[in-house]
């Protein structure tokens, strides 16, 4: 068994444990919202540009009167996940406990957006697989390293190559890249047309109308 499998094996064999429907649905939300709850996951190097993105595609979205809410990988590790380090085994624990929090938020009818760099693939398919089908959004932000690194507004990968963090994607540690994204975008393109370019896959998939 991998360490995939060994993190994410959930034990059923209590009796006591039910799940409990309720009355209004996904569906019953997404008439209230006037759009359709889904998950558009943001991936790629630190420095790519997937905060940035998103954030201008939530206030776009705003503008336009869709309901968001836009959950970024660093905020998680100060709540959520500040238990857990950047190990193979801590990341996809951090993946698996947003990946829950995310389906909730789909439910409920939102349009989330997740700015994560989740470098390995299976990360990223154990979100897909528990997400209804057509309602998971894969952007995958390519950038060169060298941009990213001659980016770096925190300074972190200077700290990486001095050897000062451990685990840093891309530098100690691999990242694994989308191979059919829902859309492939050029992380050095203005943000503009990158987002422009979000906003027309979303009316096309019929996940928001205007």
């Amino acid at each position: 068994m991998d360490i995939f499998q060994k993190t994410t094996k959930i034990d059923f064999a209590n009796n006591n444990i039910a799940w409990h429907s309720h009355s209004i649905g996904c569906s019953d939300r997404e008439k209230l919202h006037g759009h359709k709850g889904a998950v558009i996951w943001f991936t790629g190097l630190s420095g790519s540009g997937k905060s940035s993105i998103a954030g201008a595609l939530e206030q776009e979205l705003y503008r336009i009167g869709v309901s968001t809410y836009l959950i970024d990988g660093d905020n998680i590790r100060h709540g959520i996940s500040c238990d857990l380090g950047f190990s193979d085994a801590d990341r996809i624990k951090n993946i698996r406990r947003i990946s829950q929090m995310v389906k909730i938020m789909q439910d409920a009818g939102l349009l989330v957006l997740t700015a994560l760099i989740s470098p390995y693939r299976h990360e990223r398919q154990l979100v897909r697989h528990i997400i209804p089908e057509g309602r998971f959004i894969e952007v995958f932000v390519d950038t060169p390293l060298a941009v990213c690194e001659q980016r770096d507004p925190k300074g972190i990968y200077k700290k990486a190559r001095l050897g000062e963090i451990k685990y840093f994607t891309g530098i100690s540690s691999i990242y694994e890249m989308p191979e059919e994204p829902e859309i492939h975008l050029n992380g050095q393109e203005l943000l503009i047309d990158l987002v422009a370019k979000i906003l027309e896959l979303l009316r096309h998939k019929d996940i928001i109308k205007s």
